[in-house]
């Protein structure tokens, strides 16, 4: 396993990190039990994944909930991060989300504390849709981090689908250490402004969603065949069901290129969930590729990506074959929703 700093925090973290949404938040993975989540998490410890990514949303805290049981007496050898929401950002809030995120995840301290969402440029909305009464802004949730890594509650500060704006009025306010990113070869907006912001800002780069939830690991060769869940991004028509945008998609294109990448995986030899990994993890700033699993068979597939080296040419040969999609998608970096709403400035 390859080991990258994260921002200046000191922290070294693994190049493939542990994502456990997929541990907690039956209803959108279905189900799996404790036995198995225990086995998957020791699978990622023992192959040399010491981060473990996981937010106060997943499944409504089973996800940290889930974890903290998985790594058990393990925990001391690893790093967590969370995230909190945007509305849980006040600092009355903010303290009350860290605590029970310390709670769920049984622990007395988070290493990487990430707000989910930026909260700057629109009013903030509780679950509900209603907008807030008391809405968060960028000081006082600044000053509450500092706070509670003042208390050893938190080790390291992190942010989460900032953009340009978002990280320069939270740096005029605070610090962070990184910024964690949807991005993958099929979702490539966040080259354009959202990752070369973080690296001037010299954040670490964390990346949800490489493989898009499956669609770059599992054969799947229509729209249809994808579960409706899978089927949200900004790729997908917006008439279909649970998709946020408006557009038409880019549909015909997605499968298309990923056709292509399945022809050049098979005719390099290389697995294409782990080439297309092994392509996020060579692009510049990228600190962490964030992958989800449920079974240990799951994750081992994946684990090959964390020593392989492709080489210059493959992966120039891979941005080719992705480029018109880049182009189709364009610079907004907000995976579900359309540049007019996007929740990235």
């Amino acid at each position: 396993m390859q080991f990258r700093t994260l921002g200046h925090s000191g922290l070294k973290v693994s190049a493939l990190s542990f994502g456990a949404w997929q541990l907690g938040d039956l209803a959108y993975w279905g189900p799996h039990t404790p036995a198995q989540a225990a086995d998957t998490v020791r699978v990622a410890i023992d192959h040399g994944i010491n981060l473990f990514d996981t937010a106060e949303v997943y499944g409504n805290g089973a996800s940290e909930h889930v974890l903290g049981q998985a790594l058990g007496a393990d925990r001391q050898r690893v790093l967590i991060a969370t995230k909190v929401m945007p509305q849980n950002c006040t600092p009355q809030r903010l303290r009350a989300s860290c605590e029970g995120s310390l709670k769920r995840l049984g622990t007395d301290y988070i290493d990487l504390f990430q707000i989910h969402w930026p909260f700057r440029q629109k009013p903030v909305r509780d679950t509900q849709g209603q907008p807030l009464k008391e809405e968060p802004n960028v000081m006082e949730a600044c000053e509450m981090l500092r706070t509670l890594q003042g208390e050893g509650k938190i080790r390291a500060i992190g942010v989460s689908n900032f953009g340009n704006e978002d990280l320069d009025d939270w740096f005029f306010q605070g610090t962070a250490e990184s910024n964690q990113v949807g991005y993958n070869i099929v979702s490539r907006a966040a080259e354009y402004e959202l990752i070369p912001s973080s690296r001037a800002h010299q954040l670490g780069v964390l990346v949800y969603m490489p493989l898009l939830q499956g669609l770059l690991a599992v054969h799947w060769n229509t729209v249809e065949d994808i579960p409706i869940a899978r089927r949200r991004t900004r790729h997908f028509a917006g008439h279909r069901d649970g998709v946020r945008h408006g557009g038409a998609g880019v549909e015909g294109l997605l499968l298309e290129t990923i056709l292509a990448l399945r022809e050049y995986s098979a005719a390099i030899g290389v697995p294409m969930a782990t080439m297309c990994l092994c392509w996020v993890l060579a692009q510049p700033g990228v600190t962490s590729a964030i992958i989800g699993a449920r079974k240990p068979e799951q994750l081992a597939r994946n684990l090959q990506a964390a020593t392989f080296n492709m080489g210059p040419a493959v992966i120039a040969r891979l941005n080719e074959i992705s480029a018109p999609l880049k182009v189709a998608m364009g610079k907004n970096a907000d995976l579900w929703q359309d540049e007019d709403t996007s929740r990235i400035g």
